[in-house]
């Protein structure tokens, strides 16, 4: 008989819900017991941060800097241009109409210690390296490790790399439903729940709107290249589009991506390339979302959020979403540390990301995964128009 599994989302959801229910009449003790928990699992969250950072990026830069030549270059600019532009979008949509959907004023410090709620004890946890020095750790070494012809370094390098994907996978993803659910169970508990799920749905609802315009215009863009029907490409990557609804993961779609490429006209050794790779460089649903979810909390807590501000932030997220296909959640996992250095996240609002993102999870895997078949498109006729 097949085991039965519900998934992360689900399991979310479920929090979210017990977390609302329970929180009505759940006595001070016993939230406090709650609250013991996150105090101790942010700790151990917060440790993890550099060490996500390093294991996952210094891989991915090694891996995708020993392909030399033109096409890497080109493919890899070109994704870092369209996460950019998603960023953009999603500030720019976010500064425009947020203000007027969400009520400034909401504290998300009443989330950790609502109504003078203290833990029971707390540990220390000091993470081994701050945020940036992990980031600039992981760039030096992906790309010394990329020229390097010995393979002994970047062998360990795979190891550390399981030992984070498995403390993921197997410490921070299953605990993480009583994380959120401690932390509704909080805010239902202080009495800010209902204008939190509120913002939830506005947020949701416009970034689902912005993940269909931003695929129609990357494939307007690429339909310039090819001079063919921008809907008749799309159409043609939506078994992509559901499959990567389903799996939640680039890395598990890219059998699909790659044959609806092919359908849609690009040569086999293109998609090959540009595919694989883009499911580890292009990243726009995810830093669409990320953006716009930080956008909305800071609004939400008052906290400014000037252009400048967000230039470095989605400049710097681009680059850092290399290290989240392949892992459930990896993207917001790998966001945490700039979330936090760049912006002033607290543990509270990092709690509340989470809950936003990974609600979001299949819409954006699906948005990145469709992406990159426009992205093919046009990289197939750049190449073609090189070589003639």
């Amino acid at each position: 008989m097949k085991k039965f599994r519900i998934g992360l989302l689900p399991r979310i959801v479920i929090a979210i819900i017990l977390g609302i229910l329970f929180g009505n009449f759940l006595p001070t003790p016993i939230v406090r017991l709650f609250v013991t928990f996150n105090s101790i699992f942010s700790e151990f969250l917060n440790f993890s941060i550099p060490l996500i950072i390093v294991g996952l990026v210094t891989i991915a830069i090694a891996d995708i800097g020993k392909e030399a030549g033109r096409m890497l270059m080109v493919t890899a600019l070109i994704a870092y241009g369209a996460t950019l532009f998603s960023g953009f979008l999603s500030y720019f949509t976010g500064a425009t109409l947020f203000p007027s959907l969400i009520e400034p004023g909401a504290p998300l410090e009443m989330v950790s210690e609502a109504q003078g709620i203290s833990p029971y004890f707390s540990v220390a946890i000091p993470p081994l390296m701050n945020v940036m020095t992990a980031l600039v750790l992981a760039f030096t070494l992906g790309l010394g490790l990329a020229h390097l012809k010995s393979n002994a370094l970047k062998d360990v390098a795979r190891d550390f790399q399981e030992i984070v994907v498995l403390t993921i996978s197997g410490v921070i993803l299953p605990l993480l439903p009583i994380y959120i659910f401690s932390i509704f169970l909080n805010i239902t508990h202080s009495g800010q729940v209902f204008s939190i799920l509120m913002v939830f749905i506005k947020i949701i609802g416009i970034i689902f709107l912005l993940h269909i315009f931003l695929l129609l215009f990357q494939y307007c863009i690429a339909a310039l290249f090819v001079r063919r029907n921008p809907f008749k490409l799309l159409a043609r990557m939506m078994p992509a589009y559901f499959t990567a609804l389903g799996t939640q993961s680039s890395a598990a779609t890219i059998p699909v991506t790659l044959e609806q490429t092919r359908k849609n006209g690009v040569s086999a050794g293109i998609a090959g390339f540009v595919i694989p790779l883009c499911a580890t460089i292009h990243l726009s649903g995810s830093t669409l979302k990320i953006v716009a979810c930080a956008l909305a909390l800071m609004i939400m807590q008052g906290m400014p959020y000037d252009f400048p501000l967000f230039a470095g932030f989605i400049f710097m997220l681009g680059i850092t979403m290399v290290a989240a296909p392949g892992v459930p959640g990896g993207a917001i996992m790998a966001a945490l540390g700039i979330l936090q250095s760049m912006l002033g996240f607290d543990e509270s609002a990092q709690a509340l990301m989470i809950a936003l993102y990974i609600a979001m999870d299949s819409f954006g895997t699906a948005c990145n995964v469709t992406g990159d078949g426009a992205i093919a498109l046009i990289i197939d006729k750049v190449m073609e128009r090189k070589k003639s």
